[in-house]
């Protein structure tokens, strides 16, 4: 093969597939990208066997071809050469070597047949439905920070996404939980996603997802395939297939709080700095602050065995009986830069049941987080 492309969307497309290739194989293809020249462009495709990307790039085809070469090598190349360059990509005959040149610059990197190179897309995908970048982002967005990174509970590994009946309408719902704090987030389910089997999509997938949305315009319309055991986003020019986890995810309803009757309300961004400075003596193992709540007053606490003790005082809405509840303070960090509201309530029991948190700015999101013993 042999073509010619710019140096920018060489390196574009390579920076959205290279990141999907584990940097240590015992595989030696899946440590390459797929380069097939395609009419007038270039496709590129990179796998690690539970994830796929694929990226169509203009290009100028002299001779038509495929092969595979080292991703991450590439990529640094790539992104070495100077802006506005037109790099050549040409194969030897054998098909064991490809001369990447760009000016004065010359690169030769060993080859793998395309042959050899897996393909996880098939299989059909029996659901499909649109939503608009900002709206996948948002769900994506507010419930990803609480996925589990516990290996042996390997069910939490990801977002749950489902559809459900709420308040008389059907909604696309994400959920994630790691048995310490959950996040939920609902999204006007889309035509097409009725009875949807609910999946659990990778954290991996999630991250390399909430990338690809970033480079998109909120309005853009991304195109959504599942079945139960594979989902595939096009997102413009890219297409991510995953493979989803095969288990079934904890009945989170229950753990939802539907008794808690005393309303703190506070303002969202003076909290979150008075957490995030009185936390600062606090030991990281342990990152407990005490939250004490009478007449109106907060009184945020943190006894460090090592540093010290750190308290302040927050002027809050509370008119319930006085209530001492202790919480992880990263967690409720986590929470509190999700929320886009102004205010945020918290809905208390007692100082030894979950709490719920609402979004005074986003009615279609709630979070419930298990106290600490302090």
């Amino acid at each position: 093969m042999r073509i010619i492309i710019e140096r920018s969307n060489l390196l574009k497309s390579l920076a959205h597939v290279h990141r999907v290739v584990e940097r240590r194989n015992t595989i030696p293809i899946l440590s390459n990208v797929l380069l097939k020249t395609e009419g007038e462009g270039l496709r590129l495709k990179a796998t690690d066997l539970d994830l796929e990307i694929t990226e169509s790039a203009p290009a100028r085809g002299e001779q038509q071809g495929a092969t595979t070469v080292p991703a991450h090598l590439l990529y640094d190349i790539v992104r070495k050469l100077p802006d506005g360059a037109e790099v050549s990509l040409t194969t030897n005959a054998e098909g064991t070597q490809m001369t990447v040149s760009s000016g004065r610059s010359n690169f030769r990197l060993q080859c793998l047949p395309e042959s050899d190179f897996p393909d996880i897309t098939t299989g059909t995908l029996s659901h499909s439905f649109k939503l608009k970048a900002a709206e996948l982002g948002r769900l994506i967005d507010r419930t990803q920070f609480a996925i589990s990174t516990e290996e042996t509970r390997y069910y939490l590994n990801g977002i749950y996404l489902h559809t459900i009946e709420a308040e008389g309408d059907l909604q696309l719902r994400a959920v994630a939980t790691d048995g310490h704090r959950l996040a939920r987030a609902d999204q006007k389910a889309p035509a097409g996603s009725e009875g949807m089997p609910g999946i659990i999509i990778p954290r991996k997938t999630v991250g390399e997802l909430q990338k690809l949305l970033g480079d998109s315009d909120d309005e853009a319309e991304i195109a959504v395939e599942l079945s139960d055991a594979k989902i595939r986003f096009t997102i413009g020019a890219v297409v991510m297939t995953s493979k989803l986890i095969d288990g079934t995810f904890p009945d989170y309803q229950r753990v939802i709080p539907q008794n808690n009757d005393k309303a703190l309300t506070l303002d969202r961004q003076t909290f979150s700095a008075a957490v995030d400075r009185v936390s600062t003596i606090s030991s990281e193992r342990g990152r407990a602050v005490k939250l004490a709540v009478a007449d109106s007053q907060l009184v945020l606490t943190v006894n460090s065995p090592d540093s010290g003790t750190a308290t302040e005082e927050l002027a809050v809405g509370y008119d319930s009986d006085e209530i001492e509840i202790g919480f992880n303070a990263k967690y409720l960090l986590d929470i509190t830069n999700q929320l886009s509201g102004e205010e945020t309530v918290f809905m208390l029991a007692d100082p030894g049941s979950p709490t719920l948190i609402k979004d005074g700015g986003d009615d279609a999101t709630l979070y419930v987080l298990m106290p600490m013993r302090v």
